[in-house]
């Protein structure tokens, strides 16, 4: 586990390493653009030409590093969930360990081959993460209403000016409404009262 934790952390450098690529081939492409413009002023269409080409690969180039390092970004995320539920298999920490020198050569070709094996590995986890997300999503609509429904409730009740208590007495079966209905009844009791008073 160990082991994965600091290959994880390899996994989100190379990520970032991807994405400081794409960033240079951005600039590059930026300055063969320039360049362009200075060959057509000087009237020199075949140089213009080659800095097009130049400035079209960096562009792509930069296309391809940006897409990499989201990809590599979505395996480290997948690696972190598997080091969380412990479910990092043999096989899966034996592309870990092998993975190193990959990521650091910034080879394309070859980090999209050891992806290609990591996400084969994560195929079994995924419709584990998908059955633990999913869980996690009932229980959340599921609470969710009760919570609003507890909120409007005491709203309500500091609006008609009384304390809502959301225990219900003793020897009392019955559901939250009930305690407001006799809450209600026992307001209306309190205003007679008052009015009696007044008279």
């Amino acid at each position: 586990l160990t082991c994965t934790t600091e290959h994880l952390f390899n996994l989100k450098f190379a990520a970032k390493e991807l994405n400081r690529n794409s960033k240079k081939c951005d600039k590059e492409e930026k300055a063969e653009k320039a360049k362009i413009k200075k060959a057509i002023q000087k009237g020199n269409m075949e140089v213009a030409r080659i800095h097009a080409e130049n400035a079209i690969r960096q562009k792509n180039q930069a296309i391809n590093f940006l897409r990499m390092s989201a990809r590599v970004d979505a395996v480290a995320a997948r690696v972190q969930t598997a080091v969380t539920m412990g479910k990092v298999t043999k096989s899966m920490a034996g592309v870990v360990k092998s993975m190193d020198a990959t990521l650091k050569s910034m080879n394309l070709e070859k980090i999209s081959a050891l992806m290609d094996k990591f996400e084969h590995q994560f195929e079994t986890l995924d419709v584990q993460t998908q059955q633990m997300e999913d869980t996690m999503s009932n229980t959340t609509t599921l609470t969710t209403p009760q919570n609003q429904v507890d909120m409007l409730l005491q709203e309500m009740a500091d609006e008609a000016g009384l304390d809502l208590n959301m225990e219900l007495p003793q020897g009392q079966t019955g559901s939250v409404g009930t305690s407001v209905a006799s809450a209600e009844q026992d307001e209306l009791s309190q205003r007679l009262a008052r009015l009696r008073d007044q008279v």
